[in-house]
């Protein structure tokens, strides 16, 4: 037994720590906020979620379980407890799989490299041995600092920098004593090969590996069908992300999105594209400059009007599974973003972000959710959770039911 009381130590958005008791209630609010399912059952199709256990993957998952009856396997890469607590991800899967145990849906999770072909193939192996031999659904969300190529062994890394010239934008951070200060940071741009690592590691290349190494097993049932989590946001953040390097690296998902779809639509009669997302707080969103700010005014503008990644991969798995029409822009992808997007909303935020100080901003954005969004992403700020109770932190990686 190692219980301890946890309490939240951080520098800047990363905290050393997580809450496991506010990990497994924050998992069981995103479960019960999942509209139910129009028919019950335990024989649900089976999914692949490759990036299980934090922000749209996880709420892909958690969607995937609760509203479709998926089973199948969740793909993610956490640290165990040891001198310091499990990661926050490490908490979450557990709570997941046992959410997914009393439902009765049959749902293993892999901690492993998504990059690495020993992933693929133990995936494949489950896949034939335990589900049927047969993948109706495969989504994809992976956010990472690098990737190794399983082929050459090359290791790439991906930056955020915009492309051409420098970028200076405002950012939110917070002092020692947690005062929110509105800053300017310039971030120098792109050089080298930046771009393409960033492409390498970010873009479509795994993804499109991953549907490669299955259909070469003969594991993609008829009428497959896999989406890639992506996002575009605002004008307001377009040089450091959809222009920047990360941009780049979202265009290739898109191509491959289309090259996929015509390949599988031709073998499989499937489909493959990519989910444009809104904003929301992510581990991987606080490290990008101007988006904690931009998220923080957006919610001071639409408050509760705001969807909630849960509900966001609801409306995806509903359009994936037929439920409602698969819906695709131009560029042949889903949009959950509209509501973000609306140019009412868009253009209340930027008069908001050009009057946004040290000194205004707490009328402005709502840092008070802000604050407890980025918490809640270790179990932190999770209602009813008693943060002064011992809580027991070796929490066991969970095993697949017999």
């Amino acid at each position: 037994m190692s219980e301890r009381v946890i309490t939240p130590k951080n520098r800047g958005f990363l905290f050393l720590d997580s809450h496991p008791a506010g990990c497994r209630r924050l998992v069981d609010e995103m479960w019960q906020a999942v509209p139910a399912p129009a028919a019950a059952g335990t024989g649900g199709p089976v999914a692949l979620v490759i990036g299980s256990s934090a922000g749209y993957g996880l709420a892909a998952t958690i969607a995937g379980l609760a509203r479709v009856g998926i089973r199948g396997i969740g793909v993610c890469f956490e640290k165990a407890p040891a001198r310091r607590t499990g990661t926050a991800g490490w908490y979450r899967t557990a709570a997941t799989a046992q959410l997914a145990r009393q439902h009765g849906r049959d749902m293993v999770f892999l901690n492993g490299d998504a990059f690495s072909d020993t992933t693929k193939e133990q995936v494949a192996d489950l896949l034939t041995e335990r589900f049927g031999g047969r993948l109706d659904y495969l989504v994809y969300s992976v956010a990472a600092p690098r990737r190794t190529d399983p082929d050459t062994g090359d290791v790439y890394a991906s930056v955020l920098k915009p492309v051409g010239a420098p970028h200076t934008t405002k950012t939110l951070v917070f002092d020692e004593h947690g005062a929110p200060e509105v800053k300017d940071v310039t971030t120098a741009p792109a050089e080298g090969d930046d771009i393409e690592q960033t492409v390498a590691v970010m873009g479509g290349a795994d993804w499109e590996r991953w549907v490669t190494f299955l259909a070469d097993r003969s594991l993609l049932a008829d009428g497959f069908a896999t989406a890639a989590l992506s996002y575009i946001g605002s004008p307001l953040t377009a040089a450091i992300y959809r222009q920047g390097t990360i941009g780049a690296a979202k265009a290739h998902l898109e191509a491959t999105a289309r090259t996929l779809d015509e390949r599988l639509g031709k073998t499989v009669g499937g489909r493959a594209v990519t989910s444009v997302n809104a904003a929301a707080v992510t581990q991987s969103s606080t490290a990008i400059p101007g988006i904690a700010l931009y998220v923080g005014l957006l919610r001071g503008v639409l408050g509760d009007a705001m969807t909630a990644p849960v509900g966001q991969l609801v409306q995806l798995w509903d359009q994936l599974t037929g439920a409602q029409p698969l819906d695709t822009d131009d560029e042949h992808r889903v949009r959950l973003d509209t509501w973000e997007l609306d140019p009412a909303v868009q253009k209340a935020v930027a008069e908001r972000w050009s009057s946004a100080t040290s000194a205004t901003v707490t009328e402005l954005a709502d840092l008070d959710w802000f604050g407890d969004e980025v918490r809640r992403l270790y179990g932190f700020s999770v209602p009813g959770v008693d943060y002064t109770a011992a809580v027991e932190t070796d929490v066991p990686w969970p095993a697949p039911t017999a």
